[in-house]
């Protein structure tokens, strides 16, 4: 089983320098889609071994352009540039794909997470996003999503949207009735959740998802999320 790893980065060359490595150890393939970076993302990101791809800002497309660019793989997992896998990500992936529910196959899936900083506030926020993951099996990108090639081809890849790219694709995957949540952890960054406020974020993120279920546009939401946040 050939697993392709595609990273969305702009401006991530800190990050890149501290994830990618490991990155390029997990996968046969590793994408940056860079988003038109003004640091050294794309220099540093073709330094270490990975194949970069440009285009305009915006995680979804960012996110097809790097599967368009995997040359040769079974299986497509969706990384952030702050985030690491746990060092037996592959075994569990590949244990997960060859897992019979039914009459098929497993199609997908994510990861439960833990925050990387050593924050007694941002532990609570990790029991807080674990259990919203459990009741609703809706992981999110930071989760590192992960799809058979073929599975995303057929369900049309992302959304390309300025925001909520990642859930819609969570809610697509979950409709039919495949997915996976896997132990993990993988970790990534609370810089987020610690510049705004752990309350905050959280609060804003789940106003701006029930907005969304409720119908309205990720791009009226994209503009919201900037006011609020």
């Amino acid at each position: 089983m050939r697993i392709a790893l595609v990273m969305p980065a702009l401006n991530e060359e800190q990050a890149l320098a501290e994830h990618l490595p490991h990155a390029l150890a997990f996968a046969d393939e590793v994408v940056v889609s860079d988003g038109g970076s003004k640091d050294g993302t794309r220099e540093l990101a073709q330094r270490l071994g990975a194949r970069v791809v440009v285009g305009p800002p915006g995680r979804g497309g960012q996110l097809n352009r790097g599967a368009a660019a995997v040359r040769d793989a079974d299986v497509l997992l969706f990384l952030h540039a702050d985030t690491t896998l746990p060092d037996d990500a592959r075994a569990q992936i590949e244990n997960a794909l060859e897992t019979h529910d039914g009459a098929r196959l497993i199609e997908g899936g994510a990861f439960f997470v833990r925050f990387a900083e050593p924050s007694r506030a941002l532990g609570l926020g990790t029991k807080i996003v674990n259990v919203r993951t459990r009741w609703t099996r809706l992981p999110l990108g930071d989760q590192g999503q992960f799809v058979r090639r073929d599975v995303f081809v057929e369900m049309g890849g992302f959304r390309d949207w300025p925001i909520l790219e990642d859930l819609d694709f969570a809610l697509r995957l979950r409709r039919r009735k495949k997915m996976v949540l896997l132990r993990g952890p993988i970790t990534t960054s609370g810089r987020r959740y610690l510049e705004r406020g752990i309350t905050k974020t959280i609060a804003t993120n789940w106003f701006i998802w029930l907005l969304f279920v409720l119908g309205v546009s990720p791009h009226k939401l994209a503009r919201l999320y900037r006011h609020i946040r």
